[in-house]
């Protein structure tokens, strides 16, 4: 590997490092080459994430997403303009990554820019698909899988279901952005209202509301793990890892939902590494 691409690929694991605090521990367990590649996607993908969450007023948001959509199509086409691109030209060849997703994602980021409300869980879920299913798409390409179509709605399953999670966990940030992604139909089944979420107000209404929601993140999870079986064993691991970190966030959520407008729920960094640990024995022995 020429040492411009290794510096991209080292920038970009960098920058995992840095932000991903809780898929780290997971991409950790993978072969060299395929940490590399997850590494460059997940930059990828974060960077165009800050993109809606910069705060900035939409006239300046809209253009800066435009032109990240150009320097992917610019790096698809051989001619990347950013060491994270660089790493992600190399990887999307080297793996054969459907480059549709990719505009995919970058689509569903651009929901960001221009709503922050979803009346039905069927708007929302389009939604979770273009910021995270797509990544959980790409990545299977990356690990190599077995199944066919199977696995690719098992791991766009998966995708839902952590981004559900994020919502959850997310939801006084959100508020503070302006932005609610439970589905306001729901919100309103449940007695519960737009005004009472954005002043965090804990109610027996939105304690069912959020049990509720637990549930269905849940329901995702189940139908996501049916992909694990067609993964190979270190890839098994990496998605192991990152579902029982997030399936932990969610727990935490279930026993206390008021907690969402405390702090930002996570597991430890020993919690972590001892989840990291099991999934990667668990991987090799079933």
């Amino acid at each position: 590997m020429k040492n411009g691409l290794r510096n991209a690929y080292d920038y970009c694991q960098e920058l995992t490092r840095r932000e991903a605090k809780n898929f780290y521990y997971g991409f950790a367990l993978l072969p060299p080459a395929q940490r590399r590649a997850i590494y460059s996607v997940y930059a990828f993908a974060r960077l165009c994430d800050d993109i809606a969450d910069s705060g900035l007023p939409l006239a300046v948001s809209e253009p800066r997403l435009a032109a990240y959509r150009r320097s992917l199509e610019e790096c698809l086409d051989g001619r990347p303009d950013s060491q994270v691109f660089e790493a992600l030209h190399h990887a999307v060849h080297a793996f054969r990554i459907p480059q549709t997703y990719l505009f995919q994602l970058v689509d569903g980021v651009q929901t960001d820019l221009i709503r922050t409300r979803y009346d039905t869980f069927d708007e929302l879920k389009d939604y979770c698909y273009g910021v995270a299913s797509t990544v959980g798409l790409i990545c299977i390409h990356i690990f190599g899988y077995r199944g066919g179509e199977s696995s690719r709605s098992s791991a766009a399953n998966l995708g839902i279901a952590l981004q559900l999670t994020n919502i959850l966990r997310d939801i006084r940030e959100d508020a503070d952005r302006g932005r609610i992604y439970l589905p306001l139909e729901e919100v309103e089944w449940f007695g519960y209202s737009e005004e009472e979420l954005l002043a965090g107000r804990v109610t027996n209404d939105f304690r069912r509301l959020i049990a509720f929601q637990v549930d269905r993140a849940q329901h995702y999870y189940s139908l996501g793990r049916e992909l694990l079986p067609a993964l190979p064993t270190r890839a098994r691991a990496c998605v192991g890892v990152m579902a029982g970190i997030y399936s932990g966030i969610l727990d935490d959520i279930e026993r206390d939902p008021a907690v969402v407008f405390r702090r930002r729920v996570s597991l430890s960094t020993g919690q972590k590494l001892a989840l990291a640990g099991r999934e990667l024995v668990r991987s090799v022995v079933g």
